[in-house]
């Protein structure tokens, strides 16, 4: 069925999501600036205690663009009885605004979005969801998981459409939750035009790169691991990561406990495209994964990529998905990283503007807002469809 077009009349949309950090929100930040300026009213709806400073610039600088505001309440990480009154102040504030949509993202975004449905019965908003991951990636134990999964369950009747940012995560959507009737499409992440440029390592870069969140699920242990695996011969090679995160002091005595203290530098939280300056290879050892934006905006700066296969980071490599290793393989990273020294610039050079040219391809900013709005427009029209009687007679709108 063909999908409809990206909704022409204006729109009352509101994004909710949780922490102002990392892909998640770059993401909202990006659909939110095109809406914008397609001549859509938008409006955010994120947690008031994570972010920091970086978060109060960007939401600082967008705020006087946002037609329906920006709202900050605590949000809490994991599921907790205060989300109950947090997701009906939310609900009150999209009626208070007059919300055609609201697009909750996250697992706890998506929470808030879509629980004051289960809740009251009414004509509108639409309710839209996307996970980035999300509860499909939390690393938890097996009745953490079950509970997690039967909260998805159940909101799947406050849901009209779900933009899955991978085919990964709708795969695992509908291994975990099961299958729904309600409206699914995957609309990938996507860069804008200035992002495709070549990006050139400093004179004093270091061998190799991570740029992300210090924590578990990113396997930066199994980096410090591998780095320490090569020190053993005669290369000693220099990491440098770019970040921050609840590991960060773990990961530091690891680097000291495996002899490669002076040899990995940690600098703290920066721009990807300034970061990718500071190292001549990105690493990204990932255990789980939606659809990386730091994957993606590597590729397009013609960054080469050492990567793990895990969630969606082969639909991003598309026919170079065999460059891709299994996670969790210290052994196995170090013979990769070992290789990637020796290999001749001008082959790495070809390699990496073959991936970029391929994302440039299927991972368009404007493709993604395209996607994203015409979800929006079947799902207003599947609801006004549902509220008109099939014998009853309606005038077409000029």
């Amino acid at each position: 069925m063909m999908q409809p077009a990206p909704a022409s009349r204006k729109l009352r949309i509101l994004h909710v999501l949780r922490a102002p950090l990392g892909g998640l929100f770059r993401h909202v930040i990006d659909l939110t600036r095109e809406q914008t300026a397609r001549g859509h009213a938008v409006g955010l709806v994120t947690d008031s205690l994570t972010g920091g400073s970086r978060a109060d610039e960007v939401l600082g600088a967008l705020a006087p663009s946002l037609e329906l505001g920006l709202l900050r309440i605590p949000m809490r990480r994991p599921a907790h009885i205060l989300d109950i009154p947090a997701a009906l102040r939310v609900a009150a504030h999209a009626n208070a605004l007059d919300a055609d949509v609201v697009h909750g993202h996250g697992s706890k975004g998506g929470a808030y979005a879509r629980l004051p449905a289960l809740l009251a019965r009414a004509e509108k908003p639409i309710r839209a969801y996307t996970p980035h991951g999300g509860s499909f990636n939390y690393r938890s134990g097996p009745l953490m998981e079950r509970a997690y999964m039967t909260i998805e369950r159940l909101l799947i009747a406050g849901t009209d459409v779900y933009l899955f940012e991978s085919g990964y995560i709708a795969q695992q959507f509908r291994r975990r939750v099961g299958p729904t009737t309600k409206l699914t499409r995957i609309v990938y992440n996507g860069l804008s035009p200035d992002e495709f440029a070549p990006v050139p390592p400093n004179s004093g870069a270091a061998d190799f790169l991570y740029v992300g969140e210090l924590r578990a699920a990113k396997g930066i242990d199994t980096l410090i691991d591998a780095i320490a695996l090569i020190s053993q011969g005669s290369t000693k090679p220099r990491l440098v990561l770019v970040g921050s995160g609840p590991d960060e002091a773990k990961l530091i005595e690891q680097a000291t406990a495996r002899g490669v203290g002076e040899q990995v530098t940690f600098v703290g939280v920066m721009p990807a495209r300034e970061a990718f300056r500071l190292g001549r290879t990105l690493v990204v050892p990932s255990r789980a994964e939606s659809l990386p934006y730091i994957v993606l905006e590597a590729a397009a700066a013609e960054i080469p990529l050492v990567a793990t296969d895990v969630g969606g980071i082969n639909e991003i490599f598309g026919p170079y998905r065999d460059r891709l290793i299994v996670p969790d393989d210290p052994q196995l990273l170090a013979v990769t990283l070992q290789k990637a020294l020796g290999r001749p610039l001008e082959q790495v050079r070809a390699e990496s503007r073959a991936l970029a040219d391929f994302v440039k391809t299927k991972f368009k900013i404007s493709d993604m807002t395209d996607a994203v709005l015409a979800g929006y427009a079947e799902a207003l029209a599947n609801r006004r469809a549902r509220r008109t009687p099939a014998n009853s007679f309606v005038i077409p709108s000029s």
